[in-house]
């Protein structure tokens, strides 16, 4: 008897190239033995729910604005997450604070994909093309993507993957966005999700993530 899938619920805000980065390595197989139980959106007008719903993935959307309290938006996101007996959320391209419980529940279960090589041009503010705008403002060389687990402190938790890219002298914001996501956002999340559906990553008391060899 085969082993059971990781059943991961993706959560974004925008596009969802790289919930589609995702999807199109489950595909073809760089992701193994995993499938999304569901894509969660704070924005009605996403596109990455369209995305969801064309390959057949049940897409929700939860508005913060349309609850009573950011409280009650935390509670519905979490029983969401929970009712789809989510083994690891994936946070690809989401622009809402994951609330505490919601951490303390999936700890070490929760992953992010950052626009930039952490602890670089992180933390509150960080994230879009203010990321890069950062960057070429402050003339840095290289810059990438980082993949960390999600803890209580913003974008601190645990690194599990990086990649650098080459910072252009020709190079816009939008530009190296860009080319940031083509060479590093949607190589290393779909290659993060493998590895944890492999059972080959944990968190060591110090906080630091340890990769196994694969198994023959």
């Amino acid at each position: 008897m085969g082993k059971e899938k990781l059943r991961i619920t993706v959560l974004v805000s925008g596009g969802g190239t790289n919930l589609q980065a995702i999807m199109d390595a489950i595909e073809s197989g760089r992701i193994r033995n995993t499938e999304i139980a569901a894509v969660i959106s704070n924005n009605r007008n996403a596109y990455a729910l369209e995305r969801a719903k064309k390959a057949g993935i049940e897409a929700i959307c939860l508005v913060p604005k349309e609850f009573g309290s950011r409280d009650a938006f935390h509670q519905a996101l979490k029983e969401t997450i929970d009712g789809l007996h989510t083994d690891l959320i994936v946070l690809a391209g989401c622009l809402i604070q994951i609330p505490a419980e919601l951490v303390k529940a999936y700890e070490n279960r929760i992953i992010n994909i950052h626009p930039a090589l952490i602890p670089a041009f992180s933390g509150q503010g960080f994230y879009g093309l203010r990321v890069h705008e950062a960057a070429l403002r402050r003339g840095v060389k290289v810059s990438g993507a980082t993949v960390h687990f999600v803890n209580a402190d913003l974008d601190e938790g645990p690194i599990l993957m990086q990649k650098a890219v080459e910072v252009l002298p020709d190079d816009t914001p939008e530009r190296l966005q860009r080319r940031i996501m083509e060479q590093a956002e949607w190589q290393i999340l779909p290659e993060a999700i493998d590895l944890i559906a492999s059972g080959r990553v944990r968190v060591d008391a110090a906080g630091h993530v340890i990769i196994a060899e694969e198994k023959e």
